[in-house]
């Protein structure tokens, strides 16, 4: 699978295994949504280890990596979670499947889940914000600053990104955060300042108790976290109303590349367990 349109906009979504695989379809359906400043690719390392029991698809989100952004597209919670409710049915997905998300992942995908709850089968979150409690790191005030977000995305260059994705990446390679900085587009910088200037920690509100709610008594959730994350406090590991949380000493912000066996490892037994229950 590569390209389907979604709310009328070409998106492409990556599926592991690859759809030759004569068993592929019948496994069970692992939804995986990036972050920022990322593309479906983060997920690869997951994806490829536990595969060989999971129908993983990884689409890009609206105007990052290759796919294009819907008209009128405002980013808005609702928005977000009505793009994933069309990315589902785009994917032909009629049984309750598991979701994982990052980052800026996480509000697509936490505000489809609080929308459409019977379509989540189980949770795995990592590393993401979903509550008014919650104070932007400075990029992000850049970022919701006009001309001055603009400004930066104009003065972004390779070393400055390396740089800045080290601080929270502690177990990154350079080549690994090169080939992140390789999918910038103008449109994928386009889309953050979008996004950022539509989320405020204040429009969680409503939405958090309604996800504290359906994690706490409905839907099984795991939450896996890098505790060194210069951009969201370890704190909020806590604040998605579960008890099955997966914390990672060593790792920073992006902990599904940093610990990629024992995040996989992790998630396939949880999702297992969750295929059963």
């Amino acid at each position: 699978m590569e390209f389907l349109t979604v709310q009328g906009a070409r998106t492409f979504v990556k599926e592991w295994p690859a759809t030759a695989s004569p068993d592929a379809t019948s496994r069970p359906v692992l939804l995986m949504l990036h972050g920022n400043p990322d593309t479906h690719a983060i997920w690869t390392g997951v994806a490829t280890r536990i595969s060989d029991r999971f129908r993983c698809l990884a689409p890009d989100l609206p105007g990052m990596g290759q796919s294009s952004t819907p008209d009128g597209w405002d980013a808005s919670l609702s928005s977000q979670a009505a793009w994933v409710n069309s990315l589902c049915d785009s994917l032909s997905l009629t049984e309750p499947f598991h979701l994982a998300v990052h980052d800026i992942g996480g509000p697509f995908g936490l505000s489809f889940t609080c929308e459409h709850p019977e379509r989540v089968r189980s949770l795995a979150i990592g590393n993401t914000l979903f509550q008014t409690s919650y104070r932007w790191h400075p990029w992000a005030r850049v970022w919701r600053t006009p001309i001055l977000g603009e400004l930066s995305m104009a003065l972004m260059n390779r070393a400055l990104f390396i740089r800045e994705v080290e601080k929270g990446a502690r177990k990154l390679s350079r080549k690994e955060i090169a080939l992140a900085y390789e999918q910038l587009t103008p449109r994928s910088k386009k889309s953050v300042l979008t996004w950022y200037r539509a989320m405020t920690p204040a429009r969680f509100a409503g939405w958090e108790e309604r996800l504290w709610a359906l994690t706490k008594e409905r839907i099984p959730t795991t939450v896996v976290w890098g505790e060194h994350d210069p951009y969201i406090p370890t704190r909020f590991a806590r604040c998605f109303g579960t008890e099955n949380i997966r914390m990672f000493p060593d790792a920073g912000h992006w902990v599904i590349a940093e610990e990629v066996e024992a995040v996989g490892d992790h998630l396939a037994a949880f999702f297992s367990s969750s295929s059963q229950a």
